[in-house]
C-alpha cells in the first residue's frame, strides 16, 4: 500500500513505503514543498545536549535536621502573695483575751512574700521569711500557760499568743525576735500561735 487510507491526516499523499515520500529521502519528516535536507543532529533520536535543562546536576540535597522541640515547662499555680490565719477563741478563754484586748480584731498572723506578722492586741512579732527556721503543729497546752495575754517559757524564753488550749503552730527562729517587751529588751527563739488554722499555717511557713 503505497498512499495512506486516510488523505486528509497525509500532507503529500505518500506513506513511508513510497520511494517519493520527502521522508524518505532526508530522513525526517518535513514537507514536500519547498528545498529539503537532512535532519540536523540535534534532531536525531537518540540525541541528548551536553546539559538537559529538566534533569538537575549532582545529588540531590539532604533534608535538614529539625531542631528537637523544647517541652514548655509546666504551668506552676501561683502562689497567694499573702495569707492571714485567725485565732481560734475558745469560749471558757475568751473572757480573758478580751480583758487584755486580745480579740478577733486585734489577733492574727499573716504571711506574706517576704515577712512573718504576728499580732495579739498591743503585743506584736515581725521578722522576714528568711529567718523561720521550722514550723510544727503543736497542743494541746495547758490552761495557765496560755489564757490571759502573751506567755513566756522559762525554759528556753519562747513566746506564746494564746486562745485556745486545742492546738497550734510553734514557729522556731534562726535569730531570736522581740516580743513580749518593746525595744528589744528581751529576744525570743521561739513563737507559738494558736490559729484556727494550724496545718495550714504551717505549710505556708514551709513552702515559702
Amino acid at each position: 500500500m503505497t498512499t495512506p487510507q486516510q488523505p486528509e491526516l497525509a500532507r503529500s499523499r505518500r506513506s513511508e513505503a513510497d520511494p517519493a515520500a520527502a521522508k524518505t529521502r532526508t530522513g525526517g519528516p518535513t514537507t514536500e514543498k519547498g528545498r529539503t535536507g537532512p535532519v540536523p543532529e540535534d534532531n536525531l533520536p537518540g540525541h541528548h545536549p551536553e546539559h538537559e535543562q529538566d534533569k538537575p546536576e549532582g545529588p540531590p540535597p539532604r533534608p535538614k535536621a529539625r531542631a528537637p522541640k523544647k517541652k514548655a515547662a509546666p504551668e506552676q499555680p501561683p502562689r497567694p502573695t499573702r495569707r492571714s490565719f485567725d485565732f481560734e477563741f475558745e469560749p471558757r478563754m475568751a473572757p480573758f483575751s478580751f480583758a487584755v484586748g486580745v480579740t478577733p480584731l486585734t489577733a492574727k498572723v499573716e504571711v506574706a512574700d517576704d515577712e512573718l506578722r504576728a499580732r495579739f492586741g498591743p503585743w506584736s512579732v515581725r521578722t522576714p521569711l528568711d529567718n523561720v527556721e521550722a514550723a510544727e503543729v503543736t497542743g494541746p497546752y495547758s490552761f495557765p500557760k496560755v489564757v490571759g495575754p502573751p506567755h513566756l517559757s522559762l525554759a528556753d524564753k519562747g513566746l506564746t499568743f494564746g486562745t485556745s488550749t486545742r492546738r497550734g503552730v510553734c514557729i522556731r527562729f534562726k535569730q531570736p525576735v522581740t516580743g513580749a517587751l518593746p525595744f528589744g529588751v528581751l529576744r525570743h527563739p521561739a513563737l507559738t500561735v494558736t490559729v484556727d488554722d494550724p496545718e495550714g499555717l504551717a505549710e505556708a511557713l514551709r513552702t515559702t
